[in-house]
């Protein structure tokens, strides 16, 4: 009996696709055709005229080229197990991003690509983390006509870089500051250099404080910035001594401008007018242009505020409360007669030339410690002791509030201080009281008077006004205070 035979199957071809692998993937192709099919009809509600872009918000943020551009790295490394991508690669492979010009043109122009610099940086380092070259960097510096200025950059400073269609570099643009910038283009045989200026809204801003314990904590509470405060000091640096001289109660008010750019403020400008009231006695200092084009600042006679020798030859700025004259001498236990003046201030603040000059000594002794002797015309000489580290060396020529050293306790000296000494035909005279004997400061010429009237008239009733203000106001709070219950 022959009888009936196992069923054979059948290999499949070679190439052909088994019947259940086949029911896979036309479940998916089924799928993946639902899918398409709601989403046209999604496209259809969203966007009838069939332009699904005219729909798109006008705010609506465009993709980072860098960032799909890390997205895609991150696939790739995934499926070949590399490390992690940089933005700053990213941002290079990327190349430069585009800007839509508009609907108009409907065409797009290369974006600039700014790189802040960092300490540290060099324009080698910044060209390279832009994409660029060595070669690059030599062409700009070399033959643009204000290339070498390039090779001038600070931290803080922005350095934008410009490609063409294909990628080279077009263009470097160097923002200086807010205000000021270069850009070099590329044009044929090198690079070409343009400056650009911009002038920034200039507005007037009243500050006025009164004195707790130094003019730097009531100028900061008063709202100055630490530069203002400082052109505040130089001012009156010829008739106060702004460590020793302040009072608690000594009040100031100061017109000063503001600097606006686009709308924000992004930095201050100069003083206009301020006045000080130091122990009841008022000073004012009105900034005036002459005739020749020369500005300064001058009372309201018409007199220089630029004294030939400052009141105090060291950084106020750093010193908190005032400093006690009346001490035994910390070394040698005695009471002994001092030629000069001490400011007790925290080590490295900044010490002064107190006046034109040339230095005719710099070294050490045990006594002085470090010190700077300076010649100021045939007859001064000023004197500055125990200094932590000299700024000048002798022969120098030094001109007022130039930075000689800094405050230390070198030599025979328990603590950080500067012992100031002023001498007059070779005599040790008080450093705070000899300015009564000094020259006269220079004062406008009779023919400029008229003009410098008119001009500080206004400014001048202000200031008048404002310590009025405070007078009254002061009174009242005494008078309240005394009331009684």
């Amino acid at each position: 009996m022959g009888g009936l035979k196992p069923m054979q199957l059948k290999k499949p071809a070679r190439g052909a696709t088994p019947l259940a692998a086949r029911s896979r993937v036309s479940h998916r192709h089924l799928l993946a055709v639902a899918a398409l099919t709601m989403a046209v009809a999604i496209v259809a509600l969203v966007a009838p005229g069939g332009d699904v872009e005219a729909n798109r918000p006008l705010d609506a943020e465009l993709p980072d080229p860098a960032e799909a551009a890390v997205e895609v790295a991150e696939r790739d490394r995934d499926a070949a197990g590399g490390p992690a991508p940089t933005r700053e690669a990213a941002e290079v492979a990327a190349g430069p991003a585009a800007v839509d010009t508009g609907p108009e043109t409907g065409e797009t122009t290369p974006a600039w690509r700014e790189l802040i610099v960092q300490s540290g940086d060099n324009l080698s380092l910044l060209f390279k983390r832009a994409g660029y070259g060595d070669r690059d960097v030599y062409r700009i510096v070399h033959t643009a006509p204000q290339g070498k200025a390039l090779e001038r950059i600070y931290p803080g400073q922005t350095i934008g870089f410009l490609a063409d269609e294909d990628g080279a570099l077009a263009a470097v643009r160097h923002v200086i500051n807010p205000l000021q910038s270069v850009v070099y283009r590329r044009m044929d045989g090198g690079y070409s250099s343009e400056r650009l200026d911009r002038e920034p809204e200039v507005r007037l801003a009243w500050a006025s404080g009164e004195i707790d314990s130094s003019l730097f904590l009531a100028g900061r509470d008063a709202g100055l910035s630490s530069n203002l405060v400082m052109e505040l000091a130089n001012l009156f640096g010829g008739v106060i001594d702004f460590v020793l001289d302040p009072r608690k109660g000594d009040t100031m008010h100061v017109l000063y401008e503001e600097l606006y750019l686009d709308g924000d403020k992004f930095g201050d400008g100069n003083i206009v007018a301020a006045s000080f009231t130091n122990k009841g006695e008022t000073f004012n200092a009105f900034r005036y242009t002459d005739s020749a084009g020369q500005a300064s600042y001058y009372n309201e006679t018409g007199v220089s505020m630029r004294k030939a020798f400052l009141m105090a030859p060291v950084d106020f700025t750093r010193i908190s409360s005032n400093f006690n004259l009346k001490r035994l001498h910390p070394i040698y236990k005695t009471t002994r007669p001092h030629r000069g003046t001490d400011y007790a201030a925290p080590r490295g603040t900044p010490v002064f030339a107190s006046g034109d000059g040339r230095v005719i000594e710099a070294g050490y002794t045990r006594a002085n410690g470090n010190y700077v002797f300076v010649q100021h015309g045939e007859r001064y000489i000023t004197k500055y002791l125990h200094l932590n580290k000299r700024k000048v060396r002798e022969g120098q020529r030094v001109v007022q509030s130039q930075v000689i050293g800094t405050v230390g306790s070198t030599g025979a000296a328990t603590g950080p201080h500067l012992h100031y000494e002023f001498l007059v035909d070779g005599v040790h005279r008080n450093p705070r009281t000899i300015h009564k004997l000094l020259p006269k400061a220079k004062a406008l010429a009779a023919a400029e008077m008229p003009a410098f009237r008119s001009a500080i008239a206004g400014v001048s009733e202000q200031l008048a006004q404002r310590r009025t203000e405070t007078r009254l106001a002061s009174a009242g709070a005494v008078s309240t205070g005394n009331a009684a219950p």
